[in-house]
């Protein structure tokens, strides 16, 4: 398990280093895939709570390190984190597959209706309440 800051990081300079930097709004849905995947393979990626915000899920700590950045790509590599290479294999490819994708589709794709995002924000009800990891488990 990791901690959603350094995973965040790993992440970022991953796709700096990749030529392929990602907003926040990236950022945030691929922490919440990879949330999931971990899940569905009887796992934790990270301990920090998801939230369900306007334009999807959201780890506030991650969000509020990057949000000097806006809308644009992050662009500082951040220090060095170490990932279980097995670990890396499985990151990587959700970073790599979802960093293609259009922002606003990454949006749409969380807000699915019945997803767990949208049982949580509840049409602006749930606006920043946690979603529950067994609720992403089962209906991601």
């Amino acid at each position: 398990m990791y901690n959603a800051l350094d995973l965040s990081r790993y992440i970022v300079t991953k796709c700096i280093e990749d030529h392929h930097p990602i907003s926040n709004l990236q950022l945030q849905k691929i922490l919440y895939y990879i949330q999931r995947e971990f899940l569905k393979n009887g796992e934790i990626a990270f301990p920090d709570e998801i939230e369900a915000w306007q334009f999807g899920p959201v780890v506030p700590n991650v969000y509020y390190y990057f949000c000097g950045y806006g809308a644009m790509p992050i662009s500082l590599a951040q220090e060095s984190v170490i990932i279980n290479p097995q670990d890396a294999a499985c990151i990587n490819h959700i970073v790599e597959q979802k960093r293609m994708k259009n922002p606003w589709d990454l949006v749409s794709e969380t807000h699915k209706t019945n997803g767990a995002w949208a049982k949580i924000y509840d049409n602006g009800k749930g606006n920043h309440c946690v979603i529950p990891i067994e609720l992403i488990k089962l209906v991601g």
